[in-house]
């Protein structure tokens, strides 16, 4: 289910990051090669990137196929970012294929995006929704999806001063206590990055440009497969993975 992306670095268009490597995320959106879960992408897209002008990032989502808009492809050639996130989703039976379901997410400065499911989410999602609180300052958290009530529980340790990491580590633990799943969480700031590797894949390439994918996107060479549960968190201070 989903495949997602996300970049940390010097200026780059979304086109470089979303369109033009060989095994993009617009290509995995049709012909994912590591997701096990699904052959197709196509309940919708979405992108988050940060303009300087601005603290929030700047968010498009559609519920069509990525490969299906081609303005967005066109935008994509002129704007330019330090830093973006990209998913595309395959939507989970029960769900609906909505652009509000669409992600990234965001919550003031952040972007979040969840590759994965709650198995069983009718039968937790009342415990989820006591856990995350009080939904209405955070729209996104009231999305009609499971992935929404993980986002719910992250920003909410974000809004009391979490690091961007650990809110991600707080809505694995709490959800995975309640029911198995596949919760590969990606989350960025506009400053820094943090991932989750919990039941599918995600790869990382280190360097003074630093991304973060579930599937890599061309044959170079410094690709790293991250350990399943598995924190992976990118900031000033370089790149660091460790056990959730």
């Amino acid at each position: 289910m989903c495949r997602h992306i996300a970049y940390l670095g010097a200026p780059r268009t979304l086109h470089e990051l979303l369109f033009a490597p060989e095994h993009s995320l617009e290509r995995q959106s049709y012909a994912p090669s590591m997701n096990a879960n699904c052959v197709i992408n196509a309940d919708g897209f979405g992108a988050g990137w940060y303009d300087p002008s601005r603290a929030r990032p700047v968010r498009y989502r559609r519920s069509q196929p990525i490969w299906t808009d081609l303005s967005f492809a066109d935008i994509a050639e002129v704007v330019r970012s330090t830093c973006a996130v990209g998913a595309v989703r395959s939507a989970t039976p029960g769900f609906p294929v909505d652009e509000s379901c669409a992600q990234p997410f965001t919550d003031f400065e952040r972007l979040f995006s969840h590759n994965g499911a709650v198995e069983g989410f009718p039968g937790v999602e009342a415990k989820l929704r006591e856990l995350a609180g009080d939904l209405a300052p955070i729209p996104d958290a009231r999305a009609p999806v499971d992935s929404a009530l993980l986002f719910a529980l992250a920003a909410g340790r974000w809004r009391d001063g979490a690091a961007l990491a650990d809110g991600l580590a707080y809505a694995v633990e709490a959800v995975a206590a309640l029911a198995p799943g596949r919760y590969n969480l990606l989350a960025a700031d506009g400053r820094s990055l943090a991932a989750t590797r919990w039941g599918d894949t995600l790869y990382v390439r280190r360097g003074e440009d630093v991304v973060i994918a579930s599937e890599p996107y061309d044959e170079g060479p410094g690709w790293e497969e991250v350990p399943d549960r598995s924190l992976v968190t990118v900031d000033q201070h370089g790149v660091r993975v460790s056990p959730l």
